[in-house]
């Protein structure tokens, strides 16, 4: 009998092209990977992959074998949720996946009473850009910004929550340095990777200096509240700073909808209910902060 462990690593290496992909993603060493394939091409008696310098290929036989495990998995998935969703006791895992600053800068308190409030419920904050595939039970619930409803996938439940809007934010100190002395030129502080958005209009504020760059928010929000320049930031993070006012004269930008998302049988379970319940309850009192509505203006 064929170890579906085993199908795995085949997969985790087809998908990869890798070895140290796959181990990568399974979590194990390269060793480990190397020894769960030759297990599976000495049961089934075929030599599974080429290794070439561009890394590993399917053979013939791992071609007719990918079919297969493909359909494999996916029953594999359909019986762990099928299971997981008649698992009604409160106690057990529950993993959230969602962008680092909506843990950071929103939801961890309400992350924090949800715990007290259920000691039983292991919970695991998955904080990441990337996204989880809730399908293959890689998260239980997503809060994801979606700008088009249409993108979200058919197999997910969605519960709505506000639209989430951005603007553009400079710190108190440099705002009245620089009305004292409007000649000296601002700085845009950006994210190497996304530049300055079209939508991100300065107002009477002009930015023509050389821009400030950064890799992550986390810096980009610490470089704006030292009065390097200005930048865009969610309502949520740049309203809820005293440091930081809004650019005078500029406008907010929608980002998208925040939505709950859950997958198939998975929804049913006490402590996903549970968790979703409650956090669309925070989520209707963050609206106004989220939304760009609560922000003392100068």
């Amino acid at each position: 009998m064929i170890d579906w462990d085993d199908v795995r690593y085949f997969l985790a290496v087809a998908r990869g092209h890798s070895v140290r992909a796959a181990a990568g993603r399974l979590g194990v060493n390269h060793s480990t990977v190397l020894r769960r394939i030759a297990q599976l091409e000495e049961h089934l008696g075929a030599q599974m992959f080429e290794k070439l310098p561009s890394g590993y290929r399917l053979t013939v036989a791992g071609e007719e074998v990918l079919d297969l495990a493909i359909q494999m998995e996916a029953s594999s998935h359909q019986l762990e949720t099928r299971v997981f969703g008649r698992d009604q006791s409160v106690g057990g895992l529950l993993r959230v996946t969602l962008a680092p600053p909506l843990v950071t800068h929103l939801l961890m308190p309400d992350f924090a009473d949800f715990a007290r409030r259920h000691p039983d419920i292991e919970m695991e904050i998955q904080s990441s850009g990337d996204l989880a595939n809730l399908t293959n039970r890689e998260a239980d619930i997503a809060v994801r910004v979606v700008y088009d409803r249409k993108s979200l996938p058919l197999n997910l439940h969605g519960l709505k929550g506000p639209d989430v809007f951005g603007g553009v934010y400079i710190s108190r100190d440099l705002l009245a340095a620089w009305r004292a002395n409007a000649t000296e030129p601002l700085r845009w502080i950006v994210i190497s990777i996304h530049g300055i958005p079209e939508w991100a209009d300065a107002g009477e504020v002009g930015a023509p200096g050389v821009p400030f760059r950064v890799t992550d928010a986390g810096s980009q929000i610490a470089a704006v509240r030292q009065g390097i320049g200005i930048t865009t930031l969610p309502c949520f993070v740049g309203d809820a700073d005293p440091l930081l006012v809004r650019v005078p004269g500029s406008s907010l930008h929608l980002y998208g909808t925040l939505w709950m998302l859950t997958q198939g049988e998975t929804r049913k379970t006490k402590r996903v209910r549970l968790f979703t319940e409650f956090l669309s309850g925070r989520l209707a009192v963050h609206a106004p902060l989220v939304s760009g509505l609560s922000s003392p203006q100068e």
